[in-house]
């Protein structure tokens, strides 16, 4: 099958390498020069209107702004191979999400929303959590490509907007459990219990599960070098507190983790991971020390 792929950052190289163990032709474009060797195997095209020539097209891009940027003003949708269909892997706002849904309904494209849990060591091993949610023939007819990038695809009905708010909600959830273990790291150590201690504890007994097992790690080996960055989930933070608005909600705890990132961000960890939040609470909100200041990379 012929595949386009837009956007080869940390967690679309390899992506767009396991459609190639696959067996796929598969012809990327990024908005940045990338070098052969970091994608054996995928066509290097000039432009991203190519990777649109395709039975399907990938795009894994930082935010709603790429998207209409890279594809949206640029007209992509109407000069692609007709019957396409375009496969968005990033995490969106869902009003992006509904307005992506209508113009490829115009464009007469296929479209499905599929955001991905996982780090790019998990992209790379091919054993993503993929939600997915489109019409069912979209659906199905790709379904053999997110077999070849995740363990599982979680199909979430024929609204793809909804596979985007599980998404955000999911990564509001991860915020959260973060933000837990620091506050409890707090209580514990303040009576002299050391927080590895204090992990072995809660994940032997209340609080086991993927999220705590590896965040709990990264804050007790005080290690916060970027799986998924503060400055991208501080955006998703953004956007799912867009939503709740939209629904008219107030969710307090959202509100406490997307201030956390914000006060990260702002004092220059923004390329750390996100679990930078935890360290920053722990020390009282000042974070270990650093000299570099990204907050104005969002």
């Amino acid at each position: 099958m012929q595949i386009g792929f837009i956007g080869l950052g940390n967690m679309g190289a390899p992506m767009a390498a396991n459609l190639v163990k696959a067996g796929h032709d598969v012809r990327a474009w990024n908005r940045s020069k990338v070098a052969q060797d970091r994608v054996p195997g995928v066509t290097l095209v000039e432009r991203a209107a190519d990777a649109f020539q395709a039975d399907a097209v990938f795009t894994m891009l930082s935010d709603d702004q790429a998207i209409r940027g890279v594809i949206v003003d640029a007209g992509l949708l109407a000069s692609a191979r007709p019957r396409l269909i375009h496969i968005v892997t990033s995490t969106i706002s869902v009003a992006f999400a509904r307005e992506l849904t209508r113009l490829h309904e115009e464009a007469g494209l296929g479209y499905v929303s599929a955001p991905v849990l996982g780090r790019p060591s998990v992209a790379a091993s091919g054993q993503l959590n993929i939600l997915a949610a489109g019409t069912a023939d979209a659906v199905g007819a790709i379904e053999p490509l997110l077999a070849s990038l995740g363990k599982k695809t979680w199909k979430l009905g024929q609204d793809p907007a909804r596979a985007n708010m599980a998404k955000l909600a999911c990564n509001v959830m991860i915020a959260m459990a973060i933000e837990a273990m620091a506050e409890g790291v707090v209580l514990s150590e303040s009576v002299g219990l050391d927080r590895a201690d204090f992990f072995a504890l809660i994940l032997g007994t209340l609080f086991s599960g993927r999220a705590y097992e590896s965040y709990s790690a990264q804050i007790t080996d005080r290690s916060f070098e970027p799986g998924f960055k503060a400055s991208l989930a501080l955006k998703d933070m953004r956007l799912a507190t867009e939503a709740s608005d939209a629904i008219g909600r107030i969710l307090p705890m959202l509100e406490t983790v997307r201030e956390g990132l914000s006060r990260a961000v702002s004092a220059g960890f923004g390329e750390k991971d996100w679990s930078i939040m935890a360290d920053m609470t722990v020390r009282g909100g000042n974070g270990f020390a650093s000299s570099a200041n990204t907050s104005d990379s969002l």
